[in-house]
C-alpha cells in the first residue's frame, strides 16, 4: 500500500502538468467560440377586433355572423434579438393562421419594416372559435372561396367586412404590431420555468364497441355505453419570462396544451378565456406585464369537461365564478408560483438560434371505400341543403329569425367537407397530392426550445417530442398555421370526428414523421 501511495504521489503531479499543457477538450484547429451577444427584447400589443361589424366567425360547420363583441380581440408580439439573430413570436386571437393570412402579413411587414425578415416572425393562433373567419373555405365543387357562405343561400345576410377584407385588415394590423415590438427592443433578460394548471381535458371517449367519439356523454344512453377516455392529458404550463436590464418583469409567454373554446358556440366576438387570463394577470402583476399565449400539442384536448359537469358547475356557482374565470385563476396561480422561483436565474445573453424548414409530410392515403363513403355522405348533405333551401322558398317568413341561415349553411359546408375526401382520392389516383408541405420553426433560447407546427396535433405526438427533446423545457406551439387534425394511431383506430379522412389531410404516419423531424432538429440546435 505504501508503494502504491508513493507511486500516485509521483504520478498525480505529472498528470496535472500534462493536463495543463494539453487540456483534454482543446482543439488547436478550432477557434474559440465567440461570446454570445447580449439579448434585446421588445414587446407590443394591438387590438385586432374588426373595425366594422358584423363579420363571419370561424369554427363550427354552420356560418355565424357576429352579433356583437363580448371582449376585444388582440395580438401580442415579442421580439428577441442577439447580434444578427432575431426571432419574433406573435400570438393572435384566431382559430388558426391560414396561409393566406401569413402571406398577406409578410407582404405588409416588408412594406412597414424592411429591415426585418418577415419569416422571422412566428404567428400562432389561440384557437378561439369566437374570432373572425380569415380562411378560404371549401366549396361543394372543390377548390376554395373566401366567402363561401355567399354562394350557399339566396338572400344571405351581408357582412360589413368580407373574409378577404377582414384578413387584409388583420394582416396590416399585425404587421404594425410586430414592427412596434421590433422598435421597442432594449437590453433585457429571460428566465424559464414550469408548473401545472388543470385546463385541458381529453375530449375523446370510447364506447363499449371500441368506437371513439369527440364530446357527447350528454345523454343516459351515451353514459351507458361509455367505457373509457381515449387518451392521456397534459396539465403542464411552460413559462418564459422577460425582464428589463434592471430586473423588472416585462412579459410572459404562457404555453399550455389546451385550445380556447369555451365560447365556441357564441355569436359574440371573444378571445375566450385568454381575456379573463389577461385581466387576472394584470390585476396581480400590473398592467405593464405583457401576456403572449401559446397552445401546445392538444389536438384531442379541450378546456370543456365531458364528465362530472354537474359537480363542477355547482362549485363554480358556489364560488361565484364563470368557467373562463376559473381557468384564468388556475393559469395565473401557476404563473405566480413560477416567477419567484426563477427570477434569480434570468440570463442576459443566452444562445439564440432560429431555423425554418418546409417539411413534406406524407398525406393521408384515402382508400376507394373511404372515397365512396365520403361521396355518399356528401350527397346526403347536398340533399339536406336542398331541403333547407326549399323550406325557405316555401315559407319566406322563416327569414324573420335572425339566425335562419344556420341550417342551410351547415349542410352546405358538410357537403363540401365530405366531397373534398373524394377529390383527394382522385388526385392521389393521378399521383398528385401525396405529400403535404408544412412550414415549421425551431428556436433555441439557452436551455429551452420552441418547435411549431400548423396543426391540431394530438397529444401522443407532443408528449413524445417532449420526452425525446434534449432541452430542459420544450415549448411546442401548434396552430402556427392553417390547422386540421393530426390524430394518433389509437384515435384513427377508434374513428370519430377529428380522426377520419375528412378531418385529416395528414394522418398518424405524417404525424410521426413530423415528430421525428422535430426531435432531430432540436438535437441539432442543442449542439
Amino acid at each position: 500500500m505504501i508503494r502504491i501511495r508513493n507511486f500516485f504521489k509521483f504520478l498525480c503531479p505529472v498528470l496535472l502538468s500534462l493536463s495543463i499543457m494539453h487540456p483534454v477538450m482543446a482543439n488547436p484547429d478550432q477557434p474559440s467560440p465567440k461570446p454570445q451577444e447580449p439579448l434585446h427584447i421588445g414587446w407590443a400589443t394591438c387590438d385586432t377586433t374588426p373595425p366594422e361589424l358584423p363579420v363571419s366567425m370561424a369554427g363550427q360547420f354552420h356560418v355565424r355572423l357576429s352579433e356583437g363583441v363580448e371582449n376585444p380581440l388582440s395580438g401580442t408580439a415579442l421580439v428577441l434579438s442577439s447580434g444578427e439573430e432575431a426571432v419574433a413570436f406573435l400570438s393572435v386571437d384566431l382559430i388558426s393562421i391560414s396561409n393566406e393570412l401569413r402571406d398577406d402579413f409578410r407582404k405588409a411587414l416588408v412594406e412597414i419594416l424592411p429591415g426585418l425578415d418577415p419569416r422571422k416572425v412566428i404567428l400562432n393562433a389561440t384557437h378561439s372559435h369566437a374570432a373572425p373567419e380569415v380562411r378560404n373555405l371549401l366549396t361543394m365543387a372543390g377548390g376554395t372561396s373566401p366567402d363561401v357562405q355567399s354562394n350557399a343561400v339566396d338572400g344571405f345576410p351581408s357582412a360589413a367586412m368580407s373574409v378577404s377584407e377582414c384578413r387584409n385588415h388583420l394582416a396590416v394590423t399585425l404587421a404594425r404590431c410586430a414592427a412596434d415590438a421590433w422598435r421597442a427592443r432594449k437590453p433585457g433578460k429571460v428566465a424559464f420555468g414550469m408548473d401545472y394548471a388543470v385546463v385541458g381535458r381529453n375530449r375523446r371517449w370510447v364506447d363499449k364497441d371500441g368506437k371513439s367519439h369527440m364530446y357527447g356523454l350528454t345523454t343516459p344512453e351515451d353514459r351507458e355505453i361509455f367505457r373509457n377516455i381515449e387518451g392521456c392529458e397534459d396539465h403542464s404550463l411552460n413559462l418564459l419570462a422577460t425582464y428589463d436590464a434592471a430586473g423588472t418583469l416585462t412579459g410572459v409567454i404562457v404555453n399550455i396544451p389546451s385550445p380556447s373554446q369555451e365560447s365556441e358556440l357564441s355569436f359574440l366576438l371573444s378571445p375566450d378565456f385568454w381575456h379573463e387570463t389577461r385581466k387576472e394577470l394584470a390585476g396581480r402583476l400590473g398592467p405593464h406585464v405583457y401576456l403572449l399565449p401559446q397552445c401546445s400539442a392538444a389536438g384531442d384536448i379541450t378546456s370543456h369537461l365531458i364528465h362530472e359537469n354537474a359537480a363542477h358547475e355547482r362549485m363554480l356557482e358556489l364560488r361565484g365564478q364563470s368557467q373562463k374565470e376559473d381557468i384564468a385563476r388556475k393559469i395565473v396561480d401557476s404563473v405566480a408560483r413560477i416567477l419567484p422561483a426563477i427570477e434569480g436565474t434570468a440570463e442576459s445573453a443566452p444562445v439564440l438560434r432560429h431555423e425554418i424548414a418546409v417539411l413534406d409530410l406524407p398525406a393521408t392515403k384515402v382508400s376507394s371505400s373511404q372515397a365512396e363513403e365520403a361521396e355518399a355522405a356528401a350527397r346526403n348533405s347536398r340533399s339536406r341543403y336542398d331541403e333547407e333551401v326549399q323550406k325557405l322558398k316555401d315559407n319566406p317568413d322563416l327569414k324573420s329569425d335572425p339566425r335562419w341561415y344556420l341550417a342551410p349553411t351547415k349542410a352546405f359546408r358538410r357537403a363540401s367537407w365530405h366531397q373534398e375526401v373524394k377529390l383527394r382520392y382522385d388526385r392521389q389516383q393521378r399521383g398528385e397530392g401525396l405529400t403535404v408541405p408544412v412550414e415549421c420553426h425551431f428556436v433555441r433560447l439557452g436551455d429551452v426550445a420552441f418547435a411549431t407546427n400548423p396543426f391540431e396535433y394530438f397529444l401522443d405526438f407532443g408528449t413524445q417530442i417532449k420526452l425525446r427533446s434534449p432541452f430542459i423545457q420544450t415549448f411546442l406551439v401548434q396552430l402556427a398555421g392553417g390547422g386540421s387534425y393530426v390524430p394518433s394511431p389509437r384515435s384513427v383506430a377508434g374513428g370519430g370526428y377529428g380522426a377520419v379522412p375528412a378531418s385529416n389531410p395528414v394522418g398518424p404516419e405524417g404525424g410521426q414523421v413530423l415528430a421525428d423531424e422535430t426531435v432531430e432538429r432540436l438535437k441539432s440546435l442543442s449542439h
